[in-house]
């Protein structure tokens, strides 16, 4: 059995208090909310702490409000099941209730929470075994060593972001809220994360995500489709997001975002760019889903479940069906399974 390592654990019941006990030792402490990441990793010694600080216990941390403008706000440790099942997350982001249910299984998700979805640590299959393993083959460089097994001459680490629930909210153009005891500051979702397996967050460490903050949809047109081996639990090897507004048959904007291709999430510029403008059609969805397989950035690399090379294949082929989803095309495959739904008719 594996053990949590010895650590002293705060419940503060407000955020000041917890910005405080983060700010008096921000290198060896660490906030927690639903655990289901964090603890795992402690555990397998991938991550350590002289200190937790759970957020648990600050009410203003967690719901979903919506604002005058018609944007939705969610607390950071809302629950990934409270998203699933609210009313107005339903109604207006059916897409991102889609990529929240994807996300592992029902227990995990009564516990999980979206602030740490967001947050999840990066994925390696070198990185994510037990401390005696990686220690008998020598650490890679994301703990202790000094070389990624993955691509042993590369400078870098290329574990793998897999938070479900970014793409969409990305493509969505959600923006979020961080606090600390320099105060607050508000960003776009997509400049959260960085492009490397380590330094994988441009938060800083004395800084706590408070709140997510998602547009009124304003009739945008969402998909998204997931790729891994089982219909639940498994982490996504792929997963792709799109949210298109049209004018008639005219594309006047398009947001598509690839997850668990790189060490962040990728916005297909490419693909936009070739779609601005035009109607979704079987030539332009097709020429836009080939320029989603070349972007900058969504290189599958033997760091996790499949066939690198079947994976980049697959880039190419789910983001041609989320496109003709929000298309309102004609399925030409079936829909990924997520948790308990149901194969397609």
């Amino acid at each position: 059995m594996l053990r949590l390592p010895a650590f002293t654990f705060h419940q503060p019941e407000t955020i000041e208090e917890a910005v405080a006990l983060l700010a008096t030792d921000p290198a060896h402490t660490r906030v927690v909310a639903g655990g289901t990441d964090l603890f795992p990793n402690m555990k397998r010694r991938h991550q350590g702490a002289e200190s937790v600080v759970s957020l648990r216990g600050i009410d203003a941390l967690h719901g979903i409000t919506e604002s005058k403008d018609g944007s939705v706000i969610i607390g950071a440790t809302t629950t990934l099941d409270a998203i699933t099942r609210d009313e107005q997350i339903q109604q207006k982001y059916p897409s991102l209730v889609t990529a929240v249910a994807s996300i592992s299984s029902p227990v995990l998700r009564n516990a999980g929470t979206i602030g740490g979805n967001l947050c999840l640590d990066t994925r390696c299959t070198y990185y994510n075994q037990n401390e005696e393993w990686r220690r008998s083959i020598d650490y890679c460089m994301k703990e202790q060593g000094d070389i990624c097994w993955v691509a042993p001459s590369s400078p870098r680490c290329w574990a793998v972001s897999s938070g479900d629930s970014v793409p969409m909210l990305c493509a969505l153009g959600a923006e979020i809220t961080l606090v600390s005891s320099e105060g607050e500051r508000t960003l776009p979702l997509a400049e959260l994360f960085r492009d490397d397996g380590i330094d994988y967050l441009s938060k800083r460490p004395d800084e706590i995500l408070t709140t997510i903050r998602i547009p009124s949809p304003s009739g945008a047109r969402t998909g998204f489709w997931k790729l891994r081996r089982r219909g639940s639990i498994d982490f996504g090897v792929l997963s792709v997001a799109v949210s298109g507004w049209c004018n008639g048959n005219t594309t006047d904007r398009i947001e598509i975002w690839l997850g668990s291709v790189g060490s962040t999430p990728v916005r297909c510029t490419a693909s936009i760019a070739a779609l601005i403008g035009k109607p979704l059609d079987d030539e332009t969805i097709a020429a836009a889903a080939a320029l989603a397989r070349k972007s900058a950035g969504a290189n599958p690399l033997g760091n996790t479940d499949f066939v690198p090379q079947w994976r980049g294949k697959m880039i190419e082929k789910y983001v041609e069906a989320v496109l003709r989803e929000v298309a309102g095309l004609p399925r030409q495959r079936m829909v990924p399974r997520h948790g308990s739904e149901k194969w397609p008719s």
